[in-house]
């Protein structure tokens, strides 16, 4: 099959920001319980939007807002300084868009960090869509978010590619019905996803040369 319409996670994809999620995480965790678990509690569920995650803490709604306003606000202060993109993908992408693929990013940030993500790493002009968990009803792994991509761009699911680093992006373009790949520049190897079988094991950005 012929791939037309590339679709990419962000965090873990297209920029590394696995130190500042890590340090907001612990911030958080220390502001409002005075303790940090484990990092594997929170990479667990990376991919999936903050009030997911908290979530797993607390189910008291107001806690959840107070967890998720600590956490932007550190970020936010840490961000610029933490993010850079993945070596070699700014160049991927680039090429992918020079050949006229429509591109787009899927991400469970809101869809304000997400711009802010792509702007530290100078592709704030390179994707036709970015979804962002602040416009889906039902976020990553659910299906919705892929799927808007896809009605924003008028492209179908056949010939589309799913790019990310985490179960959840794998789960969420299989149940959209495009093809994965797992981007193993990543925080997660091969065995962490093998079990999913994405459609393509993508080593470094340069691959995704291989795949148009």
């Amino acid at each position: 099959m012929t791939l037309t319409t590339f679709l990419f996670d962000l965090d873990g994809t297209l920029i590394d920001s696995i130190e500042l999620i890590l340090r907001s995480y612990r911030h958080t965790m220390r502001t409002h319980r005075g303790e940090e678990p484990a990092d594997d509690v929170w990479m667990a569920g990376l991919g999936t939007p903050l009030w997911v995650q908290f979530r797993r803490f607390t189910e008291d709604p107001a806690e959840i807002d107070a967890m998720v306003a600590t956490y932007r606000a550190y970020n936010l202060a840490h961000h610029d300084e933490l993010v850079r993109p993945y070596d070699g993908i700014v160049e991927a992408v680039r090429a992918l868009r020079e050949r006229g693929r429509p591109l787009g990013v899927v991400t469970s940030k809101m869809r304000s960090g997400a711009i802010r993500g792509l702007v530290r790493a100078s592709l704030e002009d390179a994707f036709d869509v970015v979804v962002g968990a602040d416009e889906v009803t039902h976020p990553k792994p659910h299906p919705e978010p892929v799927r808007l991509a896809l009605e924003r761009l008028r492209r179908p699911a056949t010939g589309a590619v799913f790019i990310g680093d985490s179960r959840h992006d794998i789960e969420c373009g299989r149940a959209a019905g495009v093809k994965t790949a797992a981007a193993l520049w990543g925080p997660f190897d091969r065995s962490h996803l093998e079990d999913l079988a994405p459609d393509y094991w993508l080593e470094r950005p340069a691959d995704l040369a291989a795949m148009d």
